[in-house]
């Protein structure tokens, strides 16, 4: 099987220019994406249980890994919320499924969504990680529309090397990231 296209372009391409633009001595410091985490949180789940299983099943047919569903840690009596329920679904990918995955996002589901303009560069924790917020699950082609009786969001976090948010920054926007502004604000 061939390897994702989006990983043959960060071998040849993106790690040289990235060598080059931050003065690394080695290419084993050049920062790459370890993994990226798809995490949905389903506040309703506490009426309705099904919902969890609804949101895992989704995840699954998006990302093509089995999802698992995410457990409460604590108790919220004003969210009749209890210690052990079901709230949620992730799936986290890495390696091929990763790289097909981020391809898949970046150059068929970000363009679908309504009045696109680019992502916020805002989402980055300081420590070179991503989260980047979708309100839709339609904009994924693998989703049917006439499935879909609520349209919930998911967070999706791109965890890297980087040691800082600009390196990060260069990482992602070499890889195809389509950030809104010109150049990250510090």
């Amino acid at each position: 099987m061939a390897s994702p296209r989006l990983k043959d372009m960060y071998s040849k391409d993106i790690v040289p220019s990235l060598k080059e633009k931050f003065q690394y001595s080695s290419i084993m410091q050049v920062p790459k994406v370890t993994k990226v985490v798809i995490n949905k949180g389903i506040g309703a789940a506490v009426a309705d249980k099904k919902l969890v299983d609804v949101g895992v099943e989704e995840l699954t047919t998006i990302t093509g890994q089995q999802a698992v569903p995410t457990i409460a840690k604590n108790s919220i009596s004003n969210f009749k919320l209890r210690d052990g329920m079901p709230i949620g679904a992730k799936v986290t990918l890495r390696g091929d499924k990763m790289y097909e995955f981020m391809d898949r996002l970046l150059n068929i589901a970000l363009p679908r969504v309504r009045d696109f303009r680019g992502v916020k560069d805002k989402g980055f924790d300081g420590r070179g990680n991503y989260t980047l917020g979708v309100k839709e699950q339609i904009i994924f082609p693998e989703i049917s529309i006439d499935k879909v009786n609520k349209i919930t969001g998911m967070d999706i976090t791109f965890v890297t090397t980087a040691n800082t948010d600009e390196e990060s920054y260069e990482l992602l926007k070499a890889l195809g990231m389509p950030f809104a502004s010109g150049k990250k604000q510090d």
